[in-house]
C-alpha cells in the first residue's frame, strides 16, 4: 500500500499542465490539462514516463480538471467522461510499466489519481482564494461521482489537491469515509504557509484530517517554495501524519489573463528539500511551472540521504 512507502521519502513528479504547455500542447479553455487527455493522451503518458525517468517515485494523473460538468460543457457524455477518468490513471500505469521494463533498479513506483478542487471547475482562480459561496453539501455533490470512479480506478492513492478552504476538506472527508478501501492525501493551498487560501489556520485543517484513517498524508501544494517551511510547522501542530509538499515555481496564477505571472521564486526545490525533510516532509515534489529537470535534481538530493 502507498502508506508503506511513507516510512521513507517519496519523490513526486512536477507540473503537468504547465509542462504540457511548455511542450507545445494546447491547454487553454475550461478543460485545461483535460483537453490534452481528450486530444493527445500519448503526450500525457510520455510526460509521466519522463517524470519516472527523472527519478519520481509517484506521478499524479491528468484528472485534475477532468470533471463531469467540464466535459459536459464540451459535449462529452457522462459515460465518455468516466472512460476518460479511468484513462487518466491507465496512462500513468502504462508509463510505470514502461519504466519498469527500461530500468533495472526494481524500486516501487506509485500512481496517484488527482482530485482537483471545486474551484478549478469555476475557472476563476477560486482554488487560490476559496470564495466558493456554496455549502459543504454542494461541494461534496460535485466531487462524489468523480471520486468514486477514481477510487476504483486502480490508482494507489487519491491526491485531493489544491484545496483552498476547510469546507472543501470537510466535503472530501465525508466522501473518503465512504471509500475506506482507498488511501488518500489532502493538500491545501496557502498564501503564506500559515493560513489556507481562504484565511483559516492550516493547523486547524491538519487537525480536521488527523482522525481520518484513510487520509495517509496531509500537506500543501501550489504555494511559493519560500512558504513551505512555515506550512510544515503549522501542519505539524495539528497532525502526526506524514506531510506532503509540492510547491510551484513561485509564480502567481492570473485567472483574468489565464496565465502565470511574476518572477519564479529563484530557489530550486533541490536546495530546500533537506530542510523540508528534516522538518517532517515525507512526500516532496513540484507543482505548476516545475518540470522533469527540477525533479531530477530533487531525486538526487533524496538519493544522497540513503548512501
Amino acid at each position: 500500500m502507498f502508506s508503506d512507502a511513507l516510512s521513507d521519502i517519496v519523490v513526486l513528479d512536477g507540473g503537468l499542465a504547465t509542462e504540457l504547455e511548455r511542450r507545445g500542447h494546447a491547454t487553454s479553455g475550461g478543460l485545461w490539462s483535460a483537453r490534452v487527455l481528450l486530444e493527445n493522451p500519448e503526450a500525457i503518458e510520455q510526460l509521466h514516463y519522463d517524470y519516472y525517468s527523472a527519478g519520481a517515485d509517484c506521478v499524479i494523473s491528468a484528472s485534475y480538471q477532468a470533471t463531469y460538468e467540464g466535459f459536459a460543457d464540451a459535449g462529452i457524455t457522462e459515460d465518455q467522461t468516466t472512460a476518460l477518468l479511468l484513462k487518466s490513471v491507465a496512462l500513468a500505469e502504462n508509463a510505470r510499466e514502461r519504466i519498469k521494463s527500461a530500468s533495472s533498479n526494481g524500486r516501487e513506483r506509485w500512481v496517484a489519481a488527482s482530485i482537483g478542487p471545486y474551484g478549478a471547475r469555476l475557472q476563476d482562480g477560486s482554488e487560490y482564494h476559496g470564495k466558493y459561496n456554496v455549502s459543504v453539501e454542494t461541494i461534496a455533490e460535485f466531487h462524489e461521482e468523480r471520486l468514486g470512479v477514481l477510487a476504483e480506478s486502480g490508482a494507489d492513492v487519491l491526491a485531493c489537491e489544491t484545496v483552498p478552504l476547510l469546507d472543501e476538506a470537510r466535503a472530501l472527508i465525508m466522501l473518503l469515509r465512504n471509500q475506506p478501501e482507498i488511501q488518500a492525501w489532502l493538500t491545501f493551498t496557502s498564501p503564506d504557509g500559515i493560513h489556507t487560501s481562504h484565511g483559516e489556520d492550516l493547523a486547524k485543517g491538519a487537525r480536521l484530517l488527523d482522525g481520518v484513517q484513510n487520509v495517509v498524508a496531509v500537506g500543501v501544494n501550489c504555494l511559493k517554495p519560500q512558504h513551505v517551511a512555515a506550512a510544515i510547522a503549522e501542519l505539524r501542530k495539528g497532525t502526526a501524519k506524514p506531510l506532503v509538499v509540492y510547491p510551484n515555481s513561485g509564480e502567481v496564477w492570473n485567472p483574468v489573463e489565464w496565465k502565470w505571472g511574476g518572477a519564479p521564486d529563484g530557489t530550486r526545490l533541490a536546495d530546500l528539500a533537506l530542510k523540508w525533510i528534516e522538518s517532517g516532509a515525507r512526500v516532496i515534489g513540484g507543482c505548476c511551472r516545475t518540470g522533469p529537470g527540477d525533479i531530477a535534481d530533487l531525486a538526487k538530493v533524496v538519493a544522497s540521504l540513503s548512501r
